[in-house]
């Protein structure tokens, strides 16, 4: 396989196990209470977050994992209910309060606090840096296979990708901002609903994987 092979069949599978486009759901749910600015500030502190976790997987996961002797289909089924749970949220929350212009201290601080927490869950895990993406990452980099420069190469890769799910995330806020509201808070319910629909198939591909239910 050429270098031009190998370099895009990495692009694919990290594109498919990152989802830049299935991360957006997530986002506008988190963010969708926030103002432009710190919806921004969510968008980098998410993708720089990912990094971070992916980067040490990267380096240091094929001697985590095989010392936990944890598997795809425990990362499948764990990442699925926990994005699940948080999908339950997005449908049945109360969507986007009313924001209070020229309301400071209290306020501002709760909402830097939540676009803190939720830059790092559910949005930089389990949402960027995915299990699936987690253990791509590892098996990529595989110490055993793989020379340093081709690590590096696949690190490299890993960061494009992030970048391009930073613009997508970023293009959130301007629909959003046409939206209003009112349909703000539609968008979230559906969003909610296709989330809820990839977390269970998540879950029953892990199911898959490890021979609880025939493959469908």
């Amino acid at each position: 396989m050429t270098n031009f092979q190998t370099l895009l069949s990495e692009f694919i599978t990290l594109w498919v196990v990152i989802d830049p486009i299935g991360t957006l759901p997530v986002f506008i749910a988190a963010t969708v209470s926030l103002d432009p600015k710190l919806s921004k500030q969510v968008a980098v502190r998410a993708t720089a977050t990912a990094f971070a976790i992916l980067m040490v997987f990267i380096i240091f996961g094929q001697v985590i994992l095989n010392a936990l002797g944890l598997g795809l289909p425990s990362f499948q089924i764990a990442g699925g209910l926990v994005l699940f749970l948080f999908a339950m949220t997005m449908i049945f929350g109360d969507g986007k309060p009313n924001q209070e212009t020229g309301q400071t201290s209290p306020e501002t601080k709760s909402m830097a606090l939540h676009a803190r927490r939720v830059a790092v869950f559910p949005l930089a895990m389990p949402s960027i840096a995915s299990p699936g993406a987690m253990l791509a990452v590892v098996m990529l980099t595989d110490n055993d296979r793989f020379s340093v420069a081709h690590q590096m190469m696949t690190a490299t890769v890993m960061t494009l990708i992030l970048i391009i799910t930073l613009f997508i995330l970023l293009a959130a806020r301007p629909i959003l901002r046409v939206l209003r509201d009112t349909g703000a808070a539609i968008v979230s319910r559906v969003m909610g609903m296709i989330l809820a629909a990839v977390a269970v198939d998540t879950v029953l591909q892990g199911f898959v994987a490890i021979g609880v239910i025939p493959e469908f």
